[in-house]
């Protein structure tokens, strides 16, 4: 591999580093599978009044 075809290699992965870095996140947290059960009870819940109330 010649010298300039490396420096570009070098270059292109840190200017592609620094912008996923600045991107922002794409994907949430990891969420517990207990956790889940928590939130998937609050929704049944929520959903069984707010039927209940109409």
């Amino acid at each position: 591999m010649n010298r300039k075809k490396k420096l570009t290699q070098i270059h292109k992965k840190r200017v592609k580093a620094v912008a996923a870095k600045n991107s922002g996140k794409k994907k949430s947290g990891y969420v517990s599978k207990a956790e889940r059960a928590k939130l998937e009870a609050a929704a049944k819940a929520e959903a069984l009044e707010h039927t209940e109330s109409e």
